[in-house]
């Protein structure tokens, strides 16, 4: 693993024609079931946790143009004595643990597909700081939309080692095809459905990127720039 380097100019997108197209689609088409349940568990939130309920960040999109990523809210803000955010383990409570290990934290994510920052398939969009970590294969996966599920998420989800989970987005982007997308879609309502592979606490099930390959430079010996 090569050091970060500064910034660099993306690369350019990739065409995926007819997948806009069909993610409207299917959000509308499904929205007589979805926008229920979110207001259902909009209003769970609002008595378990109060305001607000909505979890907003900050995630790269397409060629690393960020964008908010919305989420229900899953944890309480308690602290420590000194005033420092408890782990997250500590911080879930029972309704948040239920709604991310049934996915339906990531519900408001489909008001993201419609404004046509997320697709409905597509690599996850992960956090703003791991954009020097990755490698220059690894960036093909911001040439495409980012998704509210993906080749990754239903191969192990954040069980996967990270140079394997990247290694899929990055073969997801030089595979894709539509029917590609139809066959994540099935399996990750399968998935859903018999709750596999969602982590309710993910600081247990994965390290964070960047840390894991600062390690690996200190491991090599390279002390980078």
């Amino acid at each position: 693993m090569k050091p970060p380097s500064p910034k660099s100019d993306p690369l350019p997108p990739r065409p995926q024609p007819g997948k806009r197209a069909m993610d409207v689609f299917f959000c509308l088409a499904a929205a007589p079931v979805w926008l229920p349940v979110t207001a259902l568990v909009g209003l769970l939130v609002r008595f378990s946790l109060g305001s607000p309920v909505l979890f907003r960040q900050e995630r790269p999109g397409t060629l690393e143009k960020p964008f908010l990523l919305i989420k229900f809210r899953t944890m309480t803000d308690a602290r420590n004595a000194a005033g420092s955010l408890l782990p997250d383990g500590q911080r879930l409570t029972p309704l948040g643990r239920f709604l991310r290990r049934s996915s339906l934290d990531e519900l408001p994510e489909l008001f993201n597909v419609l404004r046509g920052e997320l697709s409905l398939v597509g690599p996850r969009p992960l956090l703003v700081k791991y954009l020097p970590y990755f490698s220059a294969k690894e960036k093909l996966r911001h040439t495409v939309r980012p998704g509210l599920t993906g080749w990754a998420q239903i191969n192990g989800r954040n069980y996967l080692p990270w140079d394997q989970r990247l290694a899929m987005d990055v073969w997801y982007v030089e595979n894709w095809s539509l029917w590609l997308d139809m066959r994540i879609l099935f399996a990750t309502i399968g998935k859903v459905l018999r709750r596999e592979g969602a982590a309710a606490d993910s600081d247990q099930a994965e390290t964070d990127l960047d840390w894991e390959r600062r390690r690996e430079l200190a491991g090599s010996g390279d002390k980078g720039p």
